[in-house]
């Protein structure tokens, strides 16, 4: 796109936006009612639904995934239930490991929080894991294959024979390939979001987005009307390539008003500049980082020329290559105390 989208890249435009529009219950509150099966429904007391602060997701792969858990309670019994959101722009076949890997990270929080509950009642109470209903919505180019969302079809072999030793789960599969437009339902801000990713890798976008913004028409004139209107426009000032703030400015003028359209550019020029003011201090810390990678590198080679001068190209070709300075300084300190080479050798080795 243009400077919209040059300036203020977002590494994960399609995470950004389903995690603010489902960190509102309101937005999460109406999808469920619309997605999940009567039987299921009937059990949970949507009302008191609310988001889990605790993150179960490491923070290296925060770029890559987006979790969004919600405790809701069951409205005819004690306890309450999870209900686990994922997001996939693309079928991913091993998605039944990564959402295993969540479903056991949050029933072992509960259990660590159990156990801080019951040392501060001084009781010895013993706890059943509550259940977690993992939900994955995809908008892919392709429907999501209807016999995969079994943890059992990623096995191979006797499957059933030896059901008995194998853990097995299904996930609550929202492919919006498979619905129209219409058949859409939720909260407005819900319906855009999930017609905007249904639609973004859709050659045709710009027909089908004044249709999408109208729906904005009145959310817009509300409190948060305005915060929603800027996320959408900056997920699609994130996605959208060869398309300039100018023309989403003459689809929001005619889909919403002038107003709008007004505002789009008002936001583009804020985006403008925060790209500015982005690649500034990037290319300080840039700068700032080089130049203490250079200094180790440094530092190593002369260290090795004194102590193992024979070895140093062999070292020197393997450190140009590491850009983590946590790892030069280990094996700066190292060369200090190392009494054989193999000992820098057994470090530099671990790294590659």
């Amino acid at each position: 796109m243009n400077k919209g989208k040059q300036n203020s890249h977002i590494s994960n435009p399609h995470d950004k936006l389903f995690r603010e529009t489902w960190s509102d219950p309101e937005n999460t509150r109406s999808f469920l009612q619309n997605i999940l099966p009567g039987e299921v429904l009937q059990l949970m007391d949507l009302s008191s639904l609310e988001i889990c602060k605790d993150s179960f997701v490491e923070k290296e792969l925060s770029d890559y995934y987006s979790d969004m858990l919600y405790k809701v309670r069951l409205s005819d019994r004690p306890g309450y239930v999870y209900v686990l959101f994922e997001h996939k722009s693309y079928y991913d076949k091993y998605v039944h490991l990564q959402l295993l890997e969540y479903m056991i990270k949050i029933w072992r929080l509960f259990i660590k929080q159990q156990k801080q509950q019951n040392k501060k009642n001084k009781q010895n109470k013993l706890q059943v894991l509550p259940i977690v209903i993992p939900l994955l919505i995809c908008h892919g180019k392709r429907p999501w294959p209807k016999n995969a969302v079994w943890f059992s079809s990623m096995l191979s072999g006797p499957v059933e024979k030896l059901a008995i030793y194998i853990p097995d789960f299904k996930f609550n599969l929202y492919d919006l390939t498979c619905f129209t437009d219409e058949e859409i339902k939720g909260t407005v801000m819900s319906r855009v979001v999930l017609l905007l990713l249904k639609h973004i890798f859709d050659p045709n976008l710009l027909d089908k987005l004044p249709d999408i913004l109208i729906l904005m028409k009145n959310l817009i004139e509300k409190e948060t009307g305005l915060q929603y209107f800027e996320t959408v426009l900056r997920y699609l000032f994130n996605t959208m390539d060869n398309v300039s703030a100018e023309t989403i400015k003459i689809i929001a003028d005619q889909a919403i008003s002038q107003k709008a359209g007004e505002y789009i550019m008002t936001l583009a020029e804020k985006l403008h500049e925060e790209g500015k003011l982005e690649g500034r201090l990037e290319g300080k810390l840039e700068g700032k980082l080089e130049g203490k990678l250079e200094g180790l590198s440094d530092a190593i080679e002369l260290g090795m020329t004194l102590k193992f001068p024979d070895k140093i190209n062999e070292v020197m070709d393997q450190i140009k290559k590491i850009n983590d300075v946590n790892v030069l300084i280990r094996i700066k300190e190292a060369i200090k105390t190392a009494k054989d080479y193999s000992e820098i050798s057994t470090i530099v080795a671990c790294i590659e």
